[in-house]
């Protein structure tokens, strides 16, 4: 029976969360083993440790069990009911999806590393925490007879704690009484939202028997470690990395699956998460239920993991072909005859995931960090082999695929070919992309950048990235439908169609336009539409970010954009005599001579 004198915790006006000051606590009142004396347990240990344990299940907002727990970007969560009020999102214009239009202003304001706004898009449901929320009902609502106290024998408590009253900004102090087990009660108390999440001053008067309670904590605890199994590596899961379809993993194993396919492992949903995975904050609720009832088994396998941590860093070291220009998601076809290489393909392909990193000819022999003047340059794609034929001479024709991009740190060869160890080169965030649209279109929208240029066209600099995307594809397809050389079906046949997404776009214009051109000799020029010769501009490629965004021009370091040509002199610019091409934050060139 409960005696509940203190004003309930406001339920439905969310109030700001705080941080954590629980964490110290938690370790302090279950740091003994359980082969400990239940005597060296005080009552007062065993209360606060209740506290700790039915806290990690509370919604901060509504102070209530999480119901239908929604993890958010910066890696809280709370209740779905609890979504603080939606907006809609201005100046954004890719991805153009329903759910990418609205945001809202997270409570945890840039505390913790939150950016303080986020895009609902990118919330979604914990199926982990969820059953985890069940398990703790389960056990604390429907307890064993065996766990019951004997007859006659009376057990309850009374708390009290400073809370808020409703929602005032004042805090009040708070009592309730409660009878029956410490943990179940207390749980109760929660359940019926009358026990606030930020409670501070708590304190409890305990009467009964204290050995149940020991009980029922260690089957909870058994309980809730049969959940927390990777599905991938079946251990206790490390890092906790939750995906856009709301499983959990370790981030090394979240890592290991992206080398080798897109799908989660639980449902075989697409993970749109490749370069963000291993900036993704943690799931901090899942990692604070481990940290605070397994503090050992966590740190234990923190320690046996730690080789295989360093095996999964950014950091890696594989074998470089010198040669020609590779992108990501783009075939690359080598015809290879030289020895040194003819060894190394045979070496690649004897290992696990065929891989290998491609780099251009430093033709300039212009110095670059870490590396010198070396013979390479020092930017490339890691290419993994779709098909290999083996001719009979020796020589071999392969196919192969870019996955992603690298920086060489630093090189040493191995039987005359170079084998570098590399650092992996991302793209930033659809969130990051998306603000940086709004805000450049916003700049765009002063009257500096509204006039139009000279030929009354729309300044590019005002457009938004759906509108530079569908330059892009006007300017392809309408050299498709005259015939040009580089859009020939044997290009398309190799490259693929025209692609429609913005994130393809750009390496397949790359690929296929480019290379056709840089083969054929710059140093005359190119010849245009109506057989002129056109001067040599540049080009653009977006490469920075996922969707294409212009850059200012030649030389500038602003963000990607589109590969957009130059119309010069007359008839178009076909090729340039320096390539630019932004990756990430880094820029380089290359010459055509």
């Amino acid at each position: 029976m409960e005696d509940d004198t203190a004003c309930p915790a406001n339920a439905t006006s969310p109030h700001t969360p705080q941080n954590d000051t629980h964490h110290a606590m938690f370790n302090a009142a279950i740091a003994p083993s359980s082969a400990s004396p239940v005597s060296d347990r005080t009552n007062e240990q065993i209360a606060s440790t209740a506290h700790a344990v039915i806290r990690l299940i509370q919604c901060s907002c509504c102070s209530r069990p999480l119901r239908a727990p929604l993890r958010l970007p910066c890696g809280n969560t709370l209740c779905r009911s609890c979504l603080p009020p939606i907006h809609e999102r201005t100046g954004i214009t890719y991805p153009a999806s329903e759910d990418r239009k609205k945001g809202f202003a997270c409570y945890w304001g840039q505390e913790d590393g939150c950016a303080g706004k986020h895009c609902l898009g990118d919330c979604g449901a914990d199926v982990l925490l969820g059953r985890l929320v069940d398990v703790f009902d389960e056990a604390l609502c429907n307890s064993s007879p065996c766990l019951e106290a004997p007859s006659g024998e009376k057990r309850g408590f009374r708390v009290t704690w400073t809370g808020l009253r409703d929602d005032q900004p004042e805090k009040v102090v708070k009592s309730a009484g409660v009878a029956g087990g410490l943990l179940q009660g207390l749980y109760g108390l929660v359940k019926r939202g009358h026990f606030d999440y930020d409670a501070s001053d708590v304190k409890f008067e305990v009467y009964g028997p204290m050995d149940l309670e020991i009980q029922l904590l260690e089957r909870l605890k058994e309980t809730v470690r049969n959940e927390l199994d990777c599905q991938v590596c079946y251990s206790l899961i490390l890092d906790p990395l939750t995906t856009s379809c709301g499983h959990t993993f370790c981030r090394g194993c979240v890592v290991m699956v992206l080398h080798n396919s897109d799908l989660c492992p639980a449902c075989r949903r697409k993970l749109n998460m490749d370069s963000t995975v291993k900036s993704e904050p943690i799931n901090r609720r899942v990692s604070d239920i481990m940290g605070t009832l397994f503090p050992e088994q966590v740190a234990s396998r923190r320690d046996a993991s730690f080789q295989e941590a360093t095996e999964q860093d950014d950091e890696t070291i594989i074998p470089l072909f010198v040669s020609s220009l590779s992108l990501p998601t783009m075939p690359t076809f080598l015809h290879v005859f030289e020895a040194r290489y003819r060894l190394m393909m045979q070496r690649v392909m004897q290992s696990r995931e065929r891989r290998f990193g491609m780099v251009m000819y430093n033709r300039a022999s212009r110095p670059q960090q870490g590396l010198g003047r070396s013979q390479f340059m020092q930017y490339g794609t890691v290419l993994t082999v779709d098909r290999y034929e083996l001719l009979p001479d020796g020589r071999s024709l392969i196919v192969a695929t870019g996955l992603y991009r690298f920086k060489v740190l630093s090189s040493y060869v191995v039987d005359m070919y170079y084998v570098g160890r590399i650092q992996r080169v991302d793209d930033v965030s659809v969130m990051e992309e998306e603000n940086q649209e709004a805000m450049e279109t916003s700049v765009a929208g002063s009257s500096s950048f509204l006039a139009a240029n000279s030929s009354g066209e729309q300044c590019l600099e005002s457009m938004s990235t759906q509108q530079l995307f569908q330059v892009g594809l006007d300017f392809v397809r309408k050299q498709h439908s005259q015939g040009a050389a580089w859009l020939h079906p044997r290009v398309l046949l190799a490259y693929g169609d025209i692609p429609t997404e913005p994130t393809q776009f750009p390496w397949w214009f790359a690929s296929g336009k480019v290379e056709d051109h840089f083969t054929l000799g710059a140093k005359a020029g190119i010849s245009g539409m109506d057989g002129s010769i056109s001067a040599i501009a540049y080009f653009c490629l977006m490469t920075s970010r996922s969707s294409p965004r212009l850059c200012s021009g030649p030389g500038g370091n602003g963000p990607g954009c589109i590969v957009h040509p130059v119309f010069v002199s007359q008839g178009l610019n076909l090729f340039p005599a320096v390539f630019h091409v932004i990756l990430g934050n880094f820029r380089f060139r290359w010459l055509t001579d």
